[in-house]
């Protein structure tokens, strides 16, 4: 019996060792170095659309980890696109889809009057890595399809750099 639970506190130890070093590893993929790439391709698209926009990411719990507001962004963007990604995190889903399961008789109707962080508005991208959340971004400035554009053109350019990691 004691080899037994000897064993079982073994496995548990190492158990907790892997889970803490793949945390650990799922942090250090939204370093400084990668966000700045992700804001200077966000720049990049919005300047080949001749737009202005705001644009902001967030580590996996919604939080921020960087927001810029490009020329003359719209000043709605400032609030709009720091929840865009907010929502895309904790949701792990685009905040135009999270629109959609909010509406009317919806799975999700109001949720955002529970959390009033909750944006539905389209432009808020979620981050995966090897089918896990890792952060989001948030896009605004444009109009919906300049926003997505520009969304999904930093989500292809946040897929090869994070293969590089």
């Amino acid at each position: 019996m004691k080899r037994l639970l000897l064993v079982g506190f073994i496995i548990l130890s190492f158990m907790q060792i892997a889970a803490a070093q793949e945390a650990k590893n799922i942090n250090e993929i939204l370093s400084d170095e990668l966000c700045d790439r992700l804001c200077a391709a966000a720049r990049e698209k919005s300047k080949e659309l001749g737009i202005d926009i705001s644009f902001a990411i967030a580590d996996r719990h919604g939080l921020p980890r960087v927001y810029r507001r490009y020329g003359d962004a719209l000043v709605l963007s400032i609030t709009l696109v720091p929840g865009k990604a907010y929502t895309a995190a904790v949701t792990q889903c685009k905040t135009k889809d999270v629109a959609a399961a909010a509406a009317e008789g919806a799975p999700l109707m109001s949720i955002q009057t529970n959390d009033s962080r909750i944006t539905l508005v389209a432009g808020g991208y979620p981050l995966f890595v090897a089918g896990k959340i890792v952060g989001a971004i948030g896009v605004g400035g444009g109009t919906e399809t300049q926003d997505c554009e520009i969304a999904e053109y930093v989500i292809e350019v946040f897929k090869k750099l994070s293969k590089q990691s």
